[in-house]
């Protein structure tokens, strides 16, 4: 989607918006005498998008170098005297793509699409694609030859006539290697007042003028909520508006969380009695529903678009009142929880009677085996290709079997994986998961896999906003990686410092969960509804690099499978992304 473009006119550059996103405040331009900046999204503050602008101007004027981007969900492209400035958060929820050839750079959008030919597609980036579902957004990489993407925190400086100066990279945060507090040092409650200051710093800075908020019963989605209500009730003269937003369902295995979102309401409810729960009824809804459209439609593919169906039906109500900003409790599973890198840490510090202890008693409470912590929280990081190929000729047989994020699909073709860079692909994609420091780099990965919603922008400009993550927050994530593992694990309490900062608020019921159900019902539901028409999908498929890539008749079998139930949840996100990328390129070559 095209929010904006900045082509050069006989040398001159000239910058153009989208007038419908302009007109909700999705796009936001200010000008001064130091030059424009134009901000899609949001910077400092969701409610008060123009002073964010203006700030980042002032901000990129006043400094010689590129300064630290500020927080937000947001893209921007500043237009200074004597420079032009390309910025996105760390978050990275809003694309921007320029064209370069020759280190100068002829035009930027926000749609990577717009400006590249599809005639003229990126093989590596296909391979780097499919190496796991987080693949493609953390990359300078794109689907189209000569296009690149601005990455997450950085910093891209071109000249006015757009000679490519540098690219300043998001700077690293510092690493968390001070020994583990005992837990006399490290109190649960010190670390649980930190961490409920920055949630509420965080959802306070989301907040717009009506805010939706994803409510599902669980711990996460309904923390978020009840800090929403919170920071409304606290300034009633305030004219803001809460919208509560949940899928019900009354049967399958998802009709048991129906219990806890009754009760998550009626505490929401307390705080703002005004709060206007929204009930969508999706029943009849299920994965893979009008996946070519979902699928095919985006600006790159896009690996969870097979449950795009269920999103959609959501944020159209969400839409239809007018919300202006979107709230989820993404990206509380692995930020605010206990991080098991930790076991790492200690053992490549050579603490390994202490690494055993802990190992032994995470074990206990999470009720796995010994071995297989050990193995997924040390070994594998250690070793990851090696790791993941032992379990891949372990567990072969089906098609499915032993399929974990490096490994090759059986699907993809050998020869094109050696052609195009798969290996490469692969070192480099576990690298970003694991890294130097597998605890720290759990966060960054976290920011890729937890929360990827490319829907959220495709439908941007019908909608009227965009989602935003409260947990994936640069200040809560600060917080969670400086707490030390005293502080942060409890034995078969997953969450503990999120559920004691959230004590006063949460009902006793949802605050004492451990489990939640899972969407395996609408998957499997989607496979069996839908299986035979992808199959036709494949077989169908007339884009020449859908049979250079994939061995159909394989890519058919996985399908198969899954809708037998076979796998697990990393051989069906591989899956997942192969199919997103068939529908993609049979949608690309159906527009050439």
């Amino acid at each position: 989607m095209d929010a904006l473009l900045l082509e050069w006119v006989d040398g001159v550059p000239r910058l153009r918006t989208a007038d419908a996103m302009a007109r909700q405040g999705l796009v936001t331009t200010v000008s001064s005498p130091a030059g424009t900046a134009t901000v899609v999204g949001w910077a400092g503050s969701a409610r008060d998008r123009a002073t964010g602008a203006r700030g980042l101007l002032d901000l990129y004027d006043r400094q010689g170098a590129a300064p630290p981007v500020p927080a937000g969900d947001y893209a921007a492209v500043v237009v200074c005297r004597d420079r032009i400035l390309l910025a996105r958060d760390e978050q990275a929820r809003i694309p921007l793509f320029f064209r370069e050839s020759a280190g100068r750079v002829n035009a930027l959008s926000t749609s990577a699409r717009s400006m590249g030919s599809a005639g003229e597609l990126e093989p590596r980036y296909f391979c780097r694609y499919l190496t796991g579902n987080m693949a493609q957004p953390h990359t300078d990489l794109t689907p189209f030859t000569g296009v690149h993407r601005v990455l997450g925190g950085e910093v891209v400086e071109l000249s006015l006539t757009g000679q490519l100066r540098g690219r300043t990279p998001r700077r690293a945060r510092p690493a968390t290697d001070a020994p583990a507090s005992t837990a006399g040092e490290a109190r649960l409650d010190a670390a649980a007042r930190e961490l409920r200051l920055a949630l509420e710093n965080a959802v306070e800075r989301r907040m717009g003028t009506t805010t939706a908020c994803h409510v599902s019963g669980g711990t996460d989605s309904t923390g978020v909520a009840l800090l929403a209500a919170r920071l409304l009730a606290a300034d009633p003269g305030g004219p803001r508006e809460l919208v509560l937003l949940a899928g019900r369902f009354s049967h399958g295995e998802l009709a048991a969380e129906r219990p806890y979102l009754d009760l998550a309401l009626e505490a929401i409810r307390r705080h703002t009695p005004a709060a206007r729960p929204v009930i969508v009824d999706a029943d009849d809804v299920a994965d893979f529903d009008d996946f070519l459209h979902h699928a095919g439609d985006t600006d790159e593919p896009h690996a969870h678009a097979f449950r795009a169906p269920f999103w959609s039906r959501l944020h159209g109500e969400a839409a239809q009142l007018g919300c202006d900003t979107l709230l989820t409790g993404c990206g509380a599973d692995p930020v605010a929880d206990a991080n098991p890198f930790h076991l790492h840490r200690l053992a490549r510090t050579g603490r390994f009677r202490q690494m055993t202890r802990q190992a032994r008693a995470f074990a206990e409470g999470s009720e796995r085996g010994l071995r297989g912590v050990v193995q997924a929280y040390v070994v594998q990081p250690t070793v990851p290709l090696t790791a993941e190929r032992i379990t891949a000729l372990s567990r072969g047989g089906t098609v499915l079997g032993g399929l974990g994020t490096f490994v090759r699909p059986r699907w993809l073709r050998p020869g094109f994986a050696r052609a195009y860079g798969l290996r490469e692909a692969r070192i480099a994609e576990s690298r970003f998961v694991f890294g130097r420091r597998p605890e720290q780099s759990l966060y960054d990965a976290a920011n890729y896999v937890a929360a990827p919603d490319p829907l959220s922008w495709h439908r941007a400009e019908q909608d009227g906003f965009f989602l935003s993550h409260p947990f994936l927050d640069p200040e809560v994530v600060a917080t969670m990686s400086r707490l030390p593992a005293a502080a942060t694990w409890r034995p078969g309490r997953p969450k503990a410092v999120l559920r004691e900062a959230l004590a006063d608020l949460l009902p006793a019921a949802i605050r004492g969960r451990a489990l939640k159900v899972p969407f395996d019902d609408l998957y499997a539901r989607g496979l069996r509804r839908h299986g035979d028409e992808l199959i036709a999908l494949c077989r169908s498929a007339r884009h020449p690099l859908v049979t250079e890539m994939f061995d159909v008749e394989t890519l058919c079998r996985a399908v198969r499978e899954a809708q037998l139930g076979m796998g697990d949840a990393h051989s069906w996100d591989r899956l997942n992304s192969s199919l997103a990328l068939v529908a993609w390129l049979e949608r690309l070559s159906v527009g050439s």
